[in-house]
């Protein structure tokens, strides 16, 4: 199971914390990897300058818009499940 956790702090959740969550849900959902991706929320990540910042397994991710969700799942996630 590949764990993703999008910081929803105060600073993340005014940059668009929301959208991104959206977002990967949306790319969980037509991947059909409800049982092999896990979302949560996250207080702070401690970026707060960096926009939306998610970890991936552990690994931080800054910057993270909408548009760049899919760029993100894709080599994060769909290659190492190897979907």
């Amino acid at each position: 199971m590949i764990s993703i956790e999008v910081c929803v702090g105060s600073s993340c959740h005014l940059k668009g914390a929301h959208d991104v969550i959206e977002a990967f849900n949306n790319e969980i959902k037509n991947h059909a990897l409800k049982d092999e991706v896990f979302l949560t929320g996250a207080f702070c990540l401690g970026q707060c300058l960096n926009g939306v910042t998610i970890k991936i397994d552990g690994e931080l991710i800054l910057d993270v818009t909408p548009t760049k969700v899919s760029e993100i799942f894709q080599n994060r996630v769909l290659d190492v499940l190897g979907v």
